[in-house]
């Protein structure tokens, strides 16, 4: 076995086809295949089951996809890693996170870190919770900060903290009257603005499964991309959004109010590889615990559940 005929693998597995998977490849489908029956030969189990269309993977062939993805991230990683060492440049150190996280500790997180590791090239990309686990399991990305929880046996995701939701509010309407908690039951019947549209499962299922667990169906459901989108339509009176507390801080001209049940809140979870032993997530770890203790604005503990 070769890192080669994990590659032609991947891209099968990925495609379920293998004419588009040999075209993706610049090959012949007849060597491609090949390459996976010698592959399958070796490890004496089928991966691929030919006579379905689209092909589909076999138990063993999922497994196998699922570990290919982690051996060829790593390896995509070693190779940039020991290319910048070899030009003297800096470690790069990729941190995933849904757009939620700005507003709650993560801009503080990464000066410190860049305070206590300035040999880091730390790069920030943006990407919903469900991007976050192919995203670390191909290499992607070092660590992430998501919000949805996962069974993901590859990924290990620690919850830091439960955020209490709020409810933003057309101002000038009935409910902008009052800054009183406000029961989820009182927003059975009305349009309700979730986000993001795509890709699912994400916080707007969340959100979703909270209301209907609370008998508290929306009379119409509005699916826009992004936080900032939905906050727009409320200040334009066209629904109501269940945002994270400390999201309150993006638009002045909306009205919050806190939901009142306990289960109303949105955890942030820290997602990382099992068995990844860089030094740099441990000093993450460690200057998470820093932050929170010195007891920052946005860790409210009227807003926050701290486990």
């Amino acid at each position: 076995m070769d890192l080669r005929q994990i590659r032609y693998f991947v891209a099968v597995a990925r495609e379920r086809n293998f004419t588009r998977a040999a075209e993706l490849l610049h090959m012949a489908q007849p060597p491609l295949s090949r390459q996976i029956q010698l592959l399958e030969e070796e490890l004496g189990v089928p991966l691929i089951i030919r006579k379905s269309r689209p092909v589909r993977l076999t138990d063993a062939g999922r497994l196998f996809y699922e570990q290919s993805l982690q051996v060829l991230g790593r390896v995509d990683q070693m190779l940039t890693a020991t290319r910048r060492v070899g030009l003297n440049q800096n470690s790069v150190f990729s941190i995933g996170f849904v757009a939620s996280t700005l507003y709650g500790g993560l801009p503080a997180l990464v000066r410190k870190l860049r305070q206590h590791a300035p040999q880091l090239d730390i790069q920030l990309l943006e990407m919903v919770s469900v991007q976050q686990i192919p995203a670390l399991k191909e290499g992607r990305i070092d660590i992430g900060f998501g919000r949805l929880r996962h069974s993901d046996p590859n990924v290990t995701g620690i919850v830091l903290r439960e955020e209490r939701l709020v409810v933003a509010i057309p101002k000038g309407t009935p409910l902008a009257e009052s800054n009183a908690p406000l029961p989820i039951r009182t927003l059975a019947d009305r349009k309700i603005i979730v986000y993001p549209k795509e890709p699912r499962p994400s916080y707007a299922d969340h959100v979703l499964g909270l209301l209907h667990g609370h008998d508290a169906r929306p009379a119409e459901v509005q699916e826009v991309r992004e936080i900032q989108a939905a906050l727009g339509l409320v200040a334009a009176d066209a629904g109501l959004c269940l945002v994270p507390a400390s999201a309150r801080q993006m638009r002045s001209d909306v009205h919050y109010r806190l939901l009142e049940e306990r289960d109303a809140s949105s955890p942030v979870i820290l997602n990382q590889r099992v068995g990844d032993s860089s030094p740099y997530i441990d000093l993450v770890k460690k200057l998470i615990q820093e932050m929170y203790a010195e007891d920052p604005p946005w860790l409210d503990k009227a807003h926050n559940y701290i486990p």
